[in-house]
């Protein structure tokens, strides 16, 4: 399955976009702030305007799996190889304190927020646990 993220709206707490699956709209997703960074900069270039926790990963084209969270302790898909950040996973959650740089799921949005992110985020693994023997990527823009 391909993913997409498009960024729309972007300001000093957060990004807003959608998510869509193969070319159809799904949800809406919450980031941590857009820095400008891109998966063509180096990781030199990415440590140095990376905050912790504070940051939306690098625009870029990832593999995504969907594993058991340790964190979470549930299946969730999880983006990898991202240079200069780890772990970073498609989960619930409402406001950009939640995500520390996960990408958040909800169904409906609000200014710097996202709400039905428990239903988002089941429906998803489901859908991608569903074609689980298919390449997952995710694309961000």
């Amino acid at each position: 399955m391909k993913i997409k993220v498009v960024r729309e709206t972007k300001n000093d707490i957060c990004t807003i976009g959608s998510l869509f699956i193969n070319g159809e709209f799904f949800c809406y997703t919450l980031e941590d702030k857009d820095r400008g960074l891109k998966q063509t900069d180096s990781l030199f270039f990415i440590q140095g305007k990376k905050i912790f926790g504070k940051t939306a990963i690098p625009l870029g084209t990832y593999k995504l799996i969907v594993n058991k969270s340790t964190k979470f302790k549930r299946m969730l898909p999880r983006i990898l190889d991202i240079k200069g950040f780890d772990g970073v996973l498609l989960h619930r959650g409402n406001v950009a304190d939640h995500s520390l740089g996960c990408i958040l799921l909800g169904y409906k949005k609000g200014e710097n927020s996202i709400y039905e992110s428990t239903k988002a985020e089941i429906d998803l693994v489901n859908r991608l646990l569903l074609h689980n023997q298919e390449l997952h990527t995710i694309e961000i823009v």
